[in-house]
């Protein structure tokens, strides 16, 4: 969690596995679950977005394509959906309402803009982005409607990619490989001031704020297989949370911080599962023969 690029996608990287490497508008839409759910991509034949409520119940597939589509993203305010697609040839980043209908496509060209996360005021969207003349992948940030793209971390000679906006919107944590492996670090929204926040030698990524900003989650392999640790938000107090056979990624926190939906597959196929903050009580919410990836918590409204 392969697929070949670009169809594959950073679930993969999240398992421990290197990312290698038109304006559309639709109405698809397989439902509308509103409250507190989980968005997460299903890696079936397509690729799709689903959704569910956090005890399981309402499995519904919310972009119903032909194509694949990825890494869901809902708005602070719970009306939108960002997720990337390969519909129009490269990865483009896309919205649709909550219900899955007016799909529209806000990036295009022949460049791959995928992995969207949303500023916490729901003006901006910061994603990951392969130049057409670069193999190197970069942060950029756009407005909600994909004008002003900007790229954040382009000077740089290594892979950039995964951005989380800190809770006060002032702050994006990213993987960065300029130090010659994955780590963590944050920098401030204009794309100055790049710290490494984990500063290790093993393989640290995948970053989500706690929504009080004062934790980071993220996934590292320092102790073998990749499983879950948090960090403060300054990188100190780095502590294991997740202790499984299998492999443990991409965390996102529930939206009054209690609890953290992660990706393992340590009971085979790769699934959704939700653990107490402190990394006790794992629970596997999705049971489904597909791997599902790449877990969304948040608040979707009516």
């Amino acid at each position: 969690m392969g697929r070949p690029f670009p169809v594959l996608f950073l679930a993969a990287a999240a398992f421990g596995l290197a990312l290698l490497s038109l304006s559309c508008r639709g109405s698809a839409g397989g439902g509308k679950l509103t409250g507190e759910v989980i968005l997460f991509e299903t890696n079936g034949k397509p690729t799709q977005i689903f959704a569910t409520h956090s005890d399981g119940s309402g499995y519904t597939n919310l972009s119903n394509s032909s194509s694949n589509d990825y890494s869901p993203a809902c708005t602070p305010d719970g009306s939108k959906i960002a997720f990337a697609s390969d519909r129009g040839g490269a990865l483009q980043v896309y919205v649709m309402n909550t219900d899955g209908t007016d799909q529209t496509s806000i990036t295009g060209g022949s460049a791959d803009n995928y992995l969207p996360s949303w500023s916490p005021d729901g003006k901006r969207i910061a994603y990951t982005s392969r130049p057409s003349s670069s193999s190197i992948l970069q942060v950029s940030v756009m407005n909600a409607d994909g004008t002003g793209q900007t790229d954040l971390t382009n000077g740089t000679t290594a892979p950039d990619w995964g951005a989380a906006w800190s809770p006060d919107g002032t702050q994006i944590a990213f993987t960065s490989e300029r130090d010659g492996v994955r780590e963590v670090y944050v920098m401030n929204a204009d794309g100055s001031g790049p710290v490494n926040l984990t500063g290790s030698a093993a393989e640290d990524w995948d970053p989500d704020w706690s929504p009080d900003g004062r934790t980071i989650a993220f996934v590292s392999d320092r102790d073998g297989l990749p499983q879950i640790y948090v960090m403060n938000a300054d990188g100190s107090g780095q502590r294991k949370l997740s202790d499984a056979s299998g492999l443990d990624a991409s965390p996102s926190w529930s939206p009054d911080g209690s609890k953290i939906a992660f990706v393992s597959d340590r009971d085979g196929n790769a699934g959704i599962y939700i653990m107490n903050a402190d990394g006790s009580q794992p629970t596997r919410l999705t049971k489904k023969s597909t791997s599902e990836l790449v877990p969304d918590w948040c608040v979707l409204s009516p």
